[in-house]
């Protein structure tokens, strides 16, 4: 099952690594501009200078007020996607102290779906704590987190080729690759992976058999070789290779998927069972079979060859038939012994 090449119409947007780490000298800049207009404006306070000097100095306090909001902080495993005044102004992934454009905005589209689910639906039902959910809310990181993250996509019933109903669940170990594409296009990147995995997890146990069942499907383009139980980790590689072509456009990296459920439906789930019991019941006595004729007929060559004793061929069928009888039944023969003649 090979994965299917998908084309979205979206707005590349190319993506520019800001890489300078002058926060140091922006810092630098802010002390000394707070520091000159704080001393300026008490200089004329004491009425040791004029008035254009205090003014100079306010100046300066409301300059370093704006541009203290451009010192950015990354930490490892973060990124932070900018935009200035609508248009993309630039990506900052390796860690470090940066000093930006003050009027340049994060964007971090999962961080504000948070807020605004925060901001609309809970808080209502918090009370007096509404005033802390909202400041919660507004604070919340517009980082990028690059982590690797783990998806625990849960429990889903669905169909396997043959029609019968499964439970199956994955888990879906991930990480934000392109910070930029994940900003800009998709809406929610955790969301919009959970869905991809959802419909992946369908389409792969439709198109494989829970178990081999020794039926061949003329209309099934499967073969029994490969089920969802006997190749659960080829099927894993394959969803894997099928989410990654689903979500490269989301700048998302998929590292691993592994199944971690598998099972019939609880509607056929006894009947399933009854099917694999008779399975091997029948496994079992095909190969009690073949060893017991083959048992037989060692007893019968062996005694032909020693000429132990000549039996005609209705005594024959007769030994043979008694032999299979006690190698083949379920409890132990009971031993007749016979002091007379044959004939």
């Amino acid at each position: 099952m090979k994965a299917e090449e998908l084309t979205f119409e979206t707005i590349d947007v190319a993506e520019k690594e800001i890489t300078k780490k002058t926060g140091g000298i922006g810092l630098i800049l802010v002390i000394l501009m707070f520091v000159a207009g704080t001393v300026m404006i008490v200089l004329d306070a004491a009425g040791a200078t004029s008035v254009a000097f205090a003014v100079a100095g306010a100046v300066l306090l409301v300059l370093a007020c704006i541009l203290a909001p451009g010192l950015k902080v990354i930490n490892p495993n973060e990124a932070l996607v900018l935009t200035l005044f609508g248009k993309y102004y630039g990506t900052i992934k390796a860690p470090g102290f940066y000093m930006v454009n003050p009027f340049a905005v994060a964007r971090n589209p999962v961080a504000e779906a948070n807020a605004s689910a925060v901001s609309e639906d809970g808080l209502e039902l918090f009370g007096d704590n509404k005033k802390g959910e909202k400041k919660k809310a507004k604070n919340r990181s517009k980082k990028v987190s690059t982590k690797i993250i783990t998806l625990n996509n849960g429990k889903q019933k669905v169909n396997d080729v043959m029609g019968n109903p499964i439970i199956i669940g994955a888990i879906v170990v991930w990480k934000v690759e392109n910070p930029t594409k994940a900003v800009f296009n998709v809406d929610d990147y955790f969301q919009y992976l959970s869905t991809q995995c959802d419909a992946i997890i369908r389409a792969t146990a439709r198109a494989y058999p829970y178990d081999d069942m020794g039926e061949e499907d003329s209309d099934s383009e499967m073969t029994a070789e490969k089920t969802l139980r006997g190749s659960s980790q080829e099927i894993a590689d394959t969803m894997k290779e099928q989410l990654q072509v689903r979500v490269e456009n989301a700048g998302i990296k998929v590292l691993e998927v592994r199944l971690t459920h598998l099972a019939y439906a609880e509607e056929i789930a006894a009947a399933m069972l009854q099917r694999q019991q008779a399975s091997a019941v029948i496994a079992a006595r095909q190969k009690i079979v073949n060893g017991a004729v083959g048992m037989v007929k060692n007893a019968m060559d062996q005694l032909g060859e020693e000429d132990i004793i000549i039996l005609d061929e209705e005594r024959k069928a007769a030994m043979i038939s008694n032999l299979l009888v006690v190698l083949c039944g379920h409890k132990d023969a009971q031993p007749i012994i016979n002091s007379g003649t044959i004939y």
